[in-house]
């Protein structure tokens, strides 16, 4: 699942950039369900982009913003309560590590479904069926979970 967080230089320092990636990881996979599932949190993956302020526009012209977009399998995410939840989440991350040098309304969220079978690991291609496979191999088993 990768993240893909862009924001205009100056908007988060390194220290808030990592917790920004923190956050969103920590998103997406409670959103999901997976929290503590080895093999999805190990393949929450992404980057931060950090543009010249000059190269963030809205309306034309240079703002403080963030684009966060996160790209899933098709299967991910499905319903549009879990969409929201992500999106409102993902949005609040960014806020507080932006400590009011951002306004709400300048951070823009996406999520960017792959086609059955388009996703990658390892140089493996990954039907759906193969990656709920992996993670429900993955999964904690409640009796463990419950003793974290």
């Amino acid at each position: 699942m990768p993240i893909t967080l862009t924001v205009s230089e100056g908007l988060l320092s390194s220290e808030a950039q990592a917790q920004a990636f923190a956050g969103l990881t920590d998103a997406v996979l409670d959103v999901a369900g997976l929290t503590g599932n080895e093999f999805m949190t190990a393949n929450v993956i992404g980057s931060i982009n950090v543009l010249p302020a000059e190269h963030v526009l809205a309306a034309g012209k240079p703002v403080a913003a963030a684009f966060i977009e996160l790209k899933l399998l098709e299967i991910a995410l499905a319903t549009a309560e879990a969409k929201r939840a992500f999106i409102a989440r993902a949005t609040d991350v960014v806020e507080q590590a932006a400590e009011g040098r951002i306004k709400r309304e300048h951070i823009w969220s996406n999520i960017v479904y792959a086609p059955e079978g388009a996703w990658g690991i390892a140089g493996q291609s990954y039907s759906n069926a193969d990656l709920v496979g992996a993670i429900a191999s993955a999964a904690v088993p409640e009796v463990e979970a419950h003793r974290a």
